[in-house]
């Protein structure tokens, strides 16, 4: 597997995962452009500070991103701690501009990942409502649609994950028959994060000791970002539309 040559975008390089993708991207031979509101911690090739919950600062970003893009990693994102609003914007609505606009400048054979989260595998008990959210175009469109169906806070996290695992299989067969684009979602389970306990706040401790037996411990951010940078790779060329646990098993023991 190897990454030589391809230009890679990745959101959220300043921490967690995102910045374990970098690390392991340039070491595969990519030159990497982070993305991320907060400034970088470790070598990039290139950096770009944006709000990803702002349309104008994404366009703003996007403006300054290579007129070339092989492979675009979308994993930044706020906890369910955050304002819900804030969750929307950011994880789900802000995350779907920002891939469209990049789009138009990756080549056939470019890949998209988004990093959905094991929260998200309730997706098939609202799966008509995501659908209709995926079918509003656009950002201000989605926005108008969640005005009319508000998301609770307490579950805004999770029904935003499971809105991305729907969106990115709906839309995902459109651009790779049209554009040669595959898009991808990996869906990590806990992961030693900067913001590991604002999950163990929002879950609460009864959740969290409830899963514990169910597992050996949280993921390695690198453990994750290998499945990552191998979906951007061309190893991966055939696999598209779908999401990729990467738990330690912890799904299947809800079986």
């Amino acid at each position: 597997m190897s990454l030589q040559g391809k230009t890679v975008v990745i959101t959220g390089t300043s921490s967690g995962i995102g910045a374990e993708v970098a690390r392991l991207a340039r070491f595969q031979g990519a030159h990497v452009i982070g993305m991320d509101r907060n400034d970088p911690t470790l070598t990039l090739d290139g950096f770009v500070k944006a709000d990803l919950g702002s349309v104008a600062a994404i366009d703003a970003a996007v403006a300054e991103l290579p007129a070339r893009i092989d492979a675009f990693c979308n994993i930044a994102g706020v906890p369910g701690t955050a304002d819900g609003e804030l969750v929307a914007r950011v994880n789900y609505l802000g995350l779907r501009h920002l891939t469209e606009a990049v789009l138009p400048r990756m080549p056939r054979g470019g890949s998209i990942v988004n990093v959905a989260s094991i929260l998200g595998a309730e997706w098939p008990l609202r799966l008509d409502l995501h659908k209709q959210l995926a079918a509003a175009k656009g950002f201000e469109a989605g926005a108008a649609w969640l005005r009319d169906h508000p998301v609770p806070q307490a579950t805004c996290y999770q029904y935003f994950k499971e809105a991305l695992i729907v969106w990115n299989a709906t839309q995902s067969q459109e651009w790779f028959l049209g554009k040669g684009v595959r898009m991808n979602c990996v869906a990590p389970g806990p992961v030693f994060t900067p913001i590991l306990g604002d999950f163990v706040s929002m879950l609460g401790e009864e959740r969290v000791q409830a899963d514990a037996h169910r597992m050996l411990r949280p993921a390695f951010a690198d453990e994750v970002a290998a499945v990552i940078t191998w979906l951007c790779s061309d190893a991966a060329r055939w696999v598209s539309g779908v999401n990729i646990p990467v738990d330690g098993g912890l799904a299947s023991t809800y079986l």
